[in-house]
């Protein structure tokens, strides 16, 4: 995504997209769909004043990115692979490893 944003000359959102973290799966239920919200949002409200839709063209797939002030507020992800998660590896014959789980910390 961050090649894309780069592409598209989006560099500060570019950086920001390094550091994303996600706050809740779009819960739409779709097979194809892997969007998920980085910022609080209640669905169906508008975003309001500030909002902007960037459009990315990956290889495969659509990725849209609804960005609010400047911050990535929701990344749309259609019809692309499953994204790696610590429960769910790089399919085989991929050669990126699964991301590791990310140790404990702290607690008894």
């Amino acid at each position: 995504m961050t090649a894309l944003l780069e592409g598209e000359g989006e560099g500060e959102l570019a950086l920001s997209a390094r550091d994303l973290r996600l706050v809740e799966a779009c819960g739409c239920g779709d097979g194809f769909c892997q969007s998920s919200r980085t910022a609080p949002h209640r669905p169906g409200e508008p975003y309001g004043p500030g909002h902007r839709c960037v459009p990315l063209v990956p290889a495969r797939g659509m990725l849209c990115l609804d960005v609010v002030d400047g911050r990535i507020v929701y990344v749309e992800v259609l019809d692309r692979p499953a994204l790696r998660t610590p429960s769910r590896p790089a399919p085989p014959g991929t050669s990126l490893p699964s991301v590791p789980p990310r140790p404990s910390t702290g607690g008894a």
